[in-house]
């Protein structure tokens, strides 16, 4: 006996549906008949047995979209086009990093904010910070980089958290070199999940729980990074940087950061473009050019890798209106209520340009559509400043 094929109850009824058409309109012509069958029928092929691809999972009746190098991977817009063919090292450095920033995932019960100082020597606002920290433990760590002589505490959250230290001498590599040790050191706590860096002339201007929600709340990097198109910007670029650096993606920016754990540890796993400031970013260039890796080294690093993990302005705020080589310095004089609700309640960030005009770029301190303040820290305070702003910080609730 002949096994009778098993006709899918839609494909009958539609069977039934157009013999009967048929014989009731015998002058409709028969060609539109036989393609309304055809159409229905590779339909309805196509959603019993969709394509499978390993390439690609596109569906007319996924509802998902087309998805392209596994699950969760939405291809809204083709890659972007590389411009040049890279060498072996650069392919061997991004496949770490895009690895790194897709996949690593870390688990922590109480997430911590790791407040990372980089010191010639004693800290002079530990007071200070002891006042910040207090009624919050379990909540941060504490790291000490002192790169002249060993610090004197008065706090116990900065009791035997110093490490291991090197000199380190303005504008050269060796600042850059004492902070991958900081952050080396933090990412030992897996519960670090965040990492600030301040210097020994840094305070808080917004208390614990406004920083540590500010922090763990956002899923970006507080790294500046802007383009300057005078002499102390893309002027300090060279071309022994190629190819891995063009001037195009030459950046720069404050060396003070506040970064995600992720970005943290792609700094640790590069090489390749740390070695490239290394050696060809540094004071005394040829031309008489002056490049200082600590500014333009993480700005241009996050600006080629990463451009939309970070915000693009540091949370720590200081003042560059006065145009000299320095920023403003703040004595106990100057540290009144009103300034420093001020840079509390900022809510844009102005980058000088070098240029003869030194023209001012605002950038909005924006995330998701939403305008936020600026800064949660500060520098550059005088030690003589400590009392007014224990002070303020005891008995303000505006902060």
């Amino acid at each position: 006996m002949k096994k009778e094929f098993a006709w899918p109850q839609f494909t009958k009824n539609l069977l039934i549906m157009v013999g009967s058409r048929h014989r009731s309109n015998l002058k409709r012509p028969t060609w539109i008949i036989v393609l309304v069958f055809i159409v229905c029928f590779f339909l309805l092929a196509a959603y019993i047995y969709p394509p499978r691809s390993s390439a690609s999972t596109c569906s007319l009746f996924n509802s998902q979209g087309c998805s392209v190098g596994g699950v969760g991977r939405t291809f809204n817009k083709p890659p972007p086009v590389q411009t040049r063919e890279f060498t072996d090292k650069e392919t061997e450095s991004r496949v770490v990093i895009n690895e790194i920033l897709k996949y690593y995932a870390v688990q922590s019960t109480v997430p911590k904010v790791a407040f990372m100082f980089l010191t010639p020597g004693t800290l002079p606002f530990e007071k200070l910070w002891h006042t910040f920290f207090q009624g919050h433990e379990g909540k941060f760590s504490v790291y000490v980089h002192a790169s002249k002589e060993k610090p004197i505490h008065v706090s116990p959250y900065f009791v035997g958290r110093d490490i291991h230290s090197e000199p380190v001498t303005w504008g050269r590599i060796s600042m850059v070199e004492a902070e991958r040790r900081l952050l080396a050191n933090a990412l030992l706590d897996p519960d670090n999940q965040h990492f600030v860096l301040l210097s020994d002339s840094c305070i808080p201007v917004r208390r614990f729980d406004f920083v540590y929600n500010y922090l763990l709340l956002t899923s970006v990097s507080f790294i500046d990074s802007y383009v300057d198109t005078g002499p102390h910007g893309n002027g300090r670029y060279v071309e022994r940087m190629l190819p891995e650096v063009e001037k195009k993606d030459f950046r720069k920016g404050s060396q003070w950061f506040s970064m995600k754990r992720q970005h943290a540890l792609i700094i640790m796993a590069d090489s390749l473009y740390f070695n490239k400031f290394k050696h060809h970013c540094r004071p005394n260039m040829e031309g008489n050019r002056n490049c200082y890796s600590d500014e333009h080294y993480l700005p241009t690093f996050f600006n080629m890798l990463d451009p939309g993990g970070i915000a693009n302005w540091s949370v720590t705020y200081v003042d560059w209106s006065e145009g000299k080589w320095h920023p403003r310095s703040f004595r106990a004089r100057d540290i009144t209520y009103k300034l420093m609700k001020k840079i509390a309640y900022i809510d844009e960030s102005p980058h000088y340009t070098s240029d003869a005009k030194r023209t001012v770029v605002i950038q909005p301190c924006e995330l998701n559509g939403s305008k936020r303040s600026c800064y949660l820290f500060a520098r550059k305070f005088y030690p003589e400043t400590q009392d007014k702003l224990i002070h303020f910080f005891s008995n303000s609730t505006t902060f």
